[in-house]
């Protein structure tokens, strides 16, 4: 299943919303630094559909806050 993630890096707090599109918004802790935000992202999805972290692939957008995220099943 493919996902498009809104990411706002460096919140104050870490949560998931989802919209009426099957997106989302996430907000992160994590600063966008040498990857943080990405590991920090892929940990929130891998617990929020309850699956191994190893089952999320963030397929394009690495340096962007508009991302396209892959969840193995």
């Amino acid at each position: 299943m493919k996902v498009s993630v809104k990411v706002n890096p460096a919140s104050k707090i870490e949560q998931i919303q989802p919209s009426l599109d099957g997106s989302l918004k996430v907000w992160l802790k994590a600063k966008p630094k040498n990857g943080e935000a990405n590991r920090a992202l892929v940990k929130l999805l891998a617990n929020y559909y309850k699956v191994s972290k190893s089952h999320i692939q963030i397929i394009s957008g690495l340096t962007s806050r508009n991302k396209v995220v892959e969840i193995e099943s």
